[in-house]
């Protein structure tokens, strides 16, 4: 088995994972266990070092911490595709590069044209620019050899630069007051990775432990987290320096990323849309569901995401900038295109960024992400399976 056929079986086992524990959530959520719930959710645990001194609810443990692992795991990726994968040279990064611009800029503006510029939902407008890769890439293996190998490596690479530019847009968007102390320590491990890396350190521990002490100084500087993870990823050596191991290359980064697939597809995410998308039907009523954020949301994911991929893509095509994936047609590239609605835990992710209280909009902002994601999902699969063109995959 290939290294990109590993990656999406096992993406593609992920989103059958995060089905069911939304499921559970859900259950937990609307039923009398709804107390029980929530007081695994506000949990607070707590760790002290001297003067160090964290103390947070079990969400934000989650969000902030597990989550920067997931970013780690997202940062391995971009430079592993960028150094010598499907994103290593300009011919392969055009098509889902326009693809996952038009993902991004078409959900925004869908999303502010229902909330307003002034509103105070505006800044909302980047959750529905988002793709749940492990979801997306779970529905389209359902069709099997219907869909090619290669729509099945564009809809990896754009969602990839998909996640890149979500990191950008938390870094510039999603900050908070700066603590200049922590800023500079956190600037000083990342300079200490970097020279480690310079040097060619090639002990995992050794990055671990300032990966560590910089995750601390960016969550007390006001910058999200989860961005240290990605910092953390750009540090880690690819390639292994000659004579240390012999008779085999073994890359640190590969094996990092290797390690970390089965914790972030199987518990991390999991245990994220778990805490996430518990939403209580009972106290949302049609009228809520109906206010602008919302919709905003709902039509950003379901109709923003499916016209700004296809059309920026069909742009790509026609003026010959991109080619089409091979053994695909315009209907399937549309296929996929619908998919990328599916924003599940990346929207939930950035709604939590959005919207610091959770019940600002009565829950009504997360039933939205899984209303868009549910119809992005299903009318996306149902277009891909009834398409006139079957490939060999």
């Amino acid at each position: 088995m290939t290294a990109i056929e590993e990656f999406i079986k096992k993406e593609s086992s992920a989103g059958i994972v995060l089905i069911f524990v939304t499921v559970i959530a859900l259950l937990l959520k609307n039923t009398g266990l709804s107390d029980f719930y929530d007081a695994f959710l506000n949990t607070p645990v707590e760790v002290r070092f001297g003067a160090l001194h964290i103390d947070k609810p079990l969400l934000l443990w989650i969000n902030d911490g597990l989550m920067a692992v997931f970013f780690l795991l997202i940062g391995l990726e971009v430079k592993r595709e960028i150094i010598e994968g499907h994103l290593s040279s300009p011919a392969q990064v055009v098509l889902p590069g326009f693809a996952a611009v038009g993902g991004m800029v078409v959900p925004a503006a869908v999303y502010l044209y229902f909330v307003g510029i002034d509103s105070p939902g505006t800044q909302g407008w980047a959750i529905p620019t988002a793709t749940d890769i492990a979801f997306a890439l779970g529905v389209l293996s359902l069709l099997g050899k219907r869909v090619p190998v290669s729509l099945k490596i564009f809809l990896m690479a754009l969602a990839i630069i998909d996640d890149l530019g979500a990191i950008i847009i938390i870094a510039l968007f999603y900050t908070v007051e700066l603590s200049t102390l922590s800023i500079v320590v956190a600037a000083a491990a990342l300079t200490t990775l970097v020279v480690m890396n310079r040097l060619g350190v090639d002990r995992k521990a050794a990055y671990v432990i300032v990966g560590v002490i910089l995750w601390i100084s960016v969550l007390k500087s006001g910058v999200h987290a989860t961005l240290a993870g990605v910092a953390l990823a750009f540090t880690i050596p690819l390639k292994q320096r000659p004579g240390k191991i012999v008779g085999r290359e073994r890359s640190m980064l590969k094996s990092m990323e290797h390690d970390l697939h089965y914790w972030v597809a199987f518990f991390i995410l999991p245990l994220f849309a778990f805490v996430n998308a518990g939403v209580d039907f009972r106290d949302i009523s049609v009228e809520q569901i109906l206010t602008p954020v919302p919709l905003g949301i709902a039509a950003g994911l379901f109709i923003g995401k499916q016209v700004g991929v296809f059309f920026f893509s069909w742009i790509a095509i026609k003026l010959k900038l991109a080619k089409m994936p091979d053994d695909s047609n315009m209907t399937q590239i549309y296929g996929v295109s619908i998919l990328t609605g599916i924003g599940f835990t990346m929207s939930l992710f950035v709604n939590s960024l959005a919207f610091t209280d959770p019940t600002q909009f009565m829950f009504a902002d997360k039933l939205a992400i899984l209303v868009g994601s549910f119809a992005s999902g299903v009318i996306g699969y149902l277009v891909l399976r009834y398409s006139t063109h079957s490939a060999k995959g």
